[in-house]
């Protein structure tokens, strides 16, 4: 009658053939994180463009959104505030003020730039721009400015 051992290595043919069916050998295991990991960067990376791709477009709503808040103040004033932060505080020179108009997370984009604000517009009464996820002057794609005269 054979051993154990005997019918292992009768069965696998050697000892070397034994420990080499136990698992997996570091080499394999490294190429094997290396791909889930070139996976994941790939995956990570258009995910992270579509996350983008929404906050810009959520930039555009919120300026439209903030131009409505703008156009409140002027029914109750009779002009645009002076600057953005008088839609949250009482200017001296509001006399039917009835605010707070926005919040303070309103004057900010997605991204966390401030909306750029001028009275008098160019284009109107007021301007309002949103300038993009980089929150400088100019681009393209997602770091296009957009106008509220747009």
């Amino acid at each position: 009658m054979q051993s154990n051992g005997a019918l292992r290595i009768a069965r696998f043919g050697s000892r070397a053939n034994l420990s080499r069916t136990k698992g997996f050998t570091l080499i394999e295991m490294i190429a094997v994180l290396v791909l889930i990991g070139l996976v994941m960067g790939i995956v990570g990376g258009k995910i992270m463009d579509n996350f983008n791709k929404g906050k810009y477009g959520a930039g555009k709503a919120q300026l439209h959104a903030l131009e409505m808040k703008i156009n409140a103040y002027i029914l109750d004033n009779g002009n645009p505030p002076a600057q953005l932060g008088d839609l949250l505080t009482r200017p001296g020179s509001a006399g039917n003020w009835n605010g707070p108009y926005a919040k303070d997370s309103d004057l900010k984009d997605p991204f966390g730039h401030p909306y750029q604000y001028k009275a008098p517009g160019e284009h109107g009464d007021f301007d309002i721009v949103f300038l993009g996820k980089d929150g400088a002057p100019g681009g393209d794609s997602l770091n296009k400015d957009v106008g509220s005269w747009e």
